[in-house]
C-alpha cells in the first residue's frame, strides 16, 4: 500500500509499505479520508519530539472497518468509523477524575502510532479501550467525519471558556479552527461572533463560508479599537485566540469585557512562549483565562453528533480534496493558507 511517511524534518516521503495486520485487540480500517492540519505542516518542516521516525503521518481519520482482531467485539467489516487522535490512558488520576485531555500518559495517532495518511491503518487496542472508535452516522460522509477531531478540540475549548447563550464572541484567526469556532459559538447560542485576522484574503475567504456577524482585518485597523466600538466600549464576553500569536493573546486582554473569558486556544512557538500580561486587568475586571489542549473521546462523540445533526456544518469547509500521492501539495496549501480544510483521500 501507499503511505505518507515522515523520516526527518523536511524529509516526508510517499512510499510503499506492507499492509498492516491487526493484533488480537485491534481493528484494521480502509482509510477513506484523513484531513490535514497545521500540525502536519510543522511535523513536515521541524519534526516532533513525540515522533520516532519513520512514522506514517495523519491524525484526522475516517474510514471503513476491513478486519477485526480475535479479541474485538462490537465491530465488523463494513462499519464506517471515525478515530480519535489523542489517546488517554484511561487509568491515571487525571483520567479517573474526567480530565482525559491532560492525561500525562497520552499518546497520539500519527505520532506514537502509524496514522491515516495511508490506504490502510490499524486502530490500536488502546483506542478501543477508551471508547475512541466512533460509528459514523448515516448521512455523514467520510470527509465530514474526518473533521470530527478538530471540531472536538474546538468543543473542548468552548466548554472551558463557557461559551453560551447571548455571548458576544471574538475569534482571532480565520483558519479552519477559527471557522469551526465561529460555527460552534453560533450553535451554542452566541449573540454575535466577530472574526479577526491579519490576512485580508484569508479573512474574506473564511467569512464567505462561515458568515460571522462582523469581520476585522487587523492589518488595516486596530482590532482592539474595532471590537470596543462593536461592543459600545464594553468589550467582548469571550475572546478565542485561534492563532499561534502572542500579539493576539495580548490583544485579547485588551478587548475582553468585565468578567470576560479568554481562551488561549492556539499554542505559541516554543522559542517565544512568553507574553506581556497586565495582571491588574485580570484582577480588577475579574477575567478568566483558560488554555485548551486537544480533546477527549467524549468530545469526539459529541462533535460527530454536532456534524450529524447539522448544528455545525463542515462539508463546505472542505475546500480541497487530494489523493495520497499529492500529500505534499496538500501540506503546501495548508502552509500558504490557500484553502480552509484540506483532506487526503487515499
Amino acid at each position: 500500500m501507499k503511505v505518507v511517511r515522515f523520516h526527518a524534518p523536511g524529509d516526508v516521503r510517499i512510499e510503499d509499505a506492507p499492509e498492516p495486520t491487526p493484533g488480537p485487540g485491534e481493528v484494521k480500517i480502509r482509510v477513506r479520508n484523513c484531513s490535514t492540519c497545521g500540525t502536519d505542516v510543522k511535523i513536515w518542516r521541524f519534526g516532533h519530539h513525540h515522533i520516532d521516525p519513520p512514522r506514517v503521518m495523519g491524525h484526522e481519520v475516517a474510514g471503513e472497518v476491513t478486519e477485526v482482531g480475535a479479541e474485538v467485539t462490537g465491530w465488523q467489516p463494513g462499519d464506517r468509523v471515525q478515530v480519535i487522535a489523542a489517546i488517554p490512558c484511561g487509568r491515571c488520576d487525571q483520567c479517573r477524575r474526567g480530565r482525559m485531555t491532560v492525561c500525562p500518559n497520552q499518546e497520539s495517532i500519527g505520532y506514537h502510532y502509524d496514522g491515516g495518511f495511508a490506504q490502510y491503518m490499524v486502530v490500536p487496542a488502546k483506542v478501543l479501550a477508551v471508547d475512541g472508535l466512533n460509528r459514523i452516522p448515516d448521512g455523514v460522509s467520510f470527509a465530514e467525519a474526518s473533521v470530527t477531531e478538530p471540531l472536538a478540540c474546538v468543543l473542548n475549548g468552548q466548554e472551558l471558556a463557557r461559551v453560551g447563550e447571548g455571548d458576544d464572541v471574538v475569534v482571532i484567526g480565520s483558519g479552519p479552527i477559527g471557522c469551526l469556532h465561529v460555527r460552534l459559538a453560533r450553535a451554542r447560542g452566541a449573540a454575535r461572533v466577530t472574526l479577526v485576522d491579519l490576512n485580508r484574503d484569508r479573512l474574506d475567504m473564511a467569512a464567505a463560508l462561515v458568515a460571522p456577524d462582523a469581520t476585522v482585518c487587523a492589518a488595516e485597523t486596530d482590532p482592539v479599537d474595532a471590537v470596543l466600538k462593536l461592543t459600545d466600549g464594553a468589550g467582548a464576553d469571550v475572546v478565542i485566540t485561534a492563532a499561534a500569536s502572542g500579539a493576539a493573546q495580548e490583544q485579547a486582554l485588551q478587548m475582553v469585557g468585565r468578567q470576560g473569558r479568554i481562551s488561549f486556544f492556539g499554542g505559541l512557538p516554543k522559542d517565544k512562549p512568553v507574553i506581556a500580561l497586565d495582571a491588574n486587568l485580570v484582577h480588577y475586571r475579574e477575567l478568566t483565562i483558560v488554555g485548551a489542549n486537544g480533546s477527549s473521546p467524549a468530545h469526539n462523540k459529541a462533535a460527530l453528533q454536532l456534524i450529524a445533526s447539522g448544528a455545525v456544518p463542515v462539508a463546505d469547509l472542505i475546500t480541497d480534496r487530494l489523493p495520497l500521492e499529492k500529500a505534499l501539495e496538500a501540506f503546501d496549501i495548508v502552509s500558504r493558507g490557500a484553502g480552509i480544510k484540506v483532506t487526503i483521500e487515499p
